[in-house]
This record gives structure tokens, sequence and C-alpha cells, in this order.
């Protein structure tokens, strides 16, 4: 991901999130020097992720995928593409948040092999000035491959 690329990105964060990141975030998140991709199917963008690399863990902090676009497992082609990225930078672990009434992301996130590990009580913005709260989940990352980055 790029600076020229947030219009996009911001018009999908726009369609899929309630409260979406803003404009700054975005740049902020660049300049800090984020892992920022940008899924791309030819014709336009599709999905993205952010993610901050610590010592040896990655925390996600942002993955989306255009509406018109879920369920084609570009979801899971960008969790692929992350932990790619974890072994590279020696990672061992990779965090994640996920609103609690996100039940189709936390059934992605444990399909492909997270751990509900924790909550973090009023997380999120909520509808009428009221916060939810945020599952977090873990992913310890094995030297091999994980088995959905083996598909084609």
């Amino acid at each position: 991901m790029q600076v020229q690329d947030i219009e996009a990105v911001l018009a999908i964060e726009n369609q899929v999130y309630e409260f979406p990141w803003s404009h700054g975030n975005f740049i902020d998140s660049l300049v800090a020097g984020y892992e920022a991709w940008l899924l791309d199917d030819g014709h336009a963008a599709v999905g993205y992720f952010l993610a901050l690399q610590g010592v040896d863990e990655m925390h996600l902090l942002n993955i989306s995928v255009a509406p018109a676009a879920q369920g084609r497992g570009h979801a899971r082609t960008m969790l692929d593409a992350l932990c790619r990225l974890c072994r590279q930078s020696g990672c061992l672990q990779l965090w994640l948040e996920v609103r609690q009434s996100n039940e189709r992301a936390r059934r992605l996130y444990r399909h492909y092999g997270f751990t509900e590990v924790g909550q973090r009580r009023a997380y999120y913005p909520a509808a009428q000035g009221q916060r939810e709260d945020a599952v977090l989940m873990s992913l310890q990352l094995p030297a091999q491959p994980l088995a959905t980055e083996d598909r084609p």
C-alpha cells in the first residue's frame, strides 16, 4: 500500500465499517512504517491489511475486504501473506482484536488457526455512544508454512 492507494482503501473502509479509520489514520500508519498491503484483483483494490511489528510478534491492526469481493478467499490470501511476512521478520506470534459481535470474522480466524485468548472491554466505538468489547486472538507461527499457505 502506498499513499496514492489511500482513496481506494478508504472507499473499502467506509463500506465495511460503521466506525471507519480516517484518512489520517492510514497516513500515520504508512509514515510510521507499519506493514501495509493492498490486494488488487487486476482491476481494482479488493482488500488491504495493516500490521505493526514488535520484537518477535506482529499485531494485525486492520484487515478488510470490499463487500462485493467477500467470500472469495481474499481474507485468507492476505492472512497467508501476513504470515509469510511474519516468518521473514522472525515473528513467532500474530495478534488481533475483533469485535465480539463479528462472528463471521471470528469464525474465519478460528478456522485459520487463531485462538481466542482474552477480551478487551469497551474497545470499539458502537452506536449511540456505546462501546463494544473486543475478542483478543492469537496465532502461534510455526517455522514451516501453514497448511493454507500451500494452496495455489
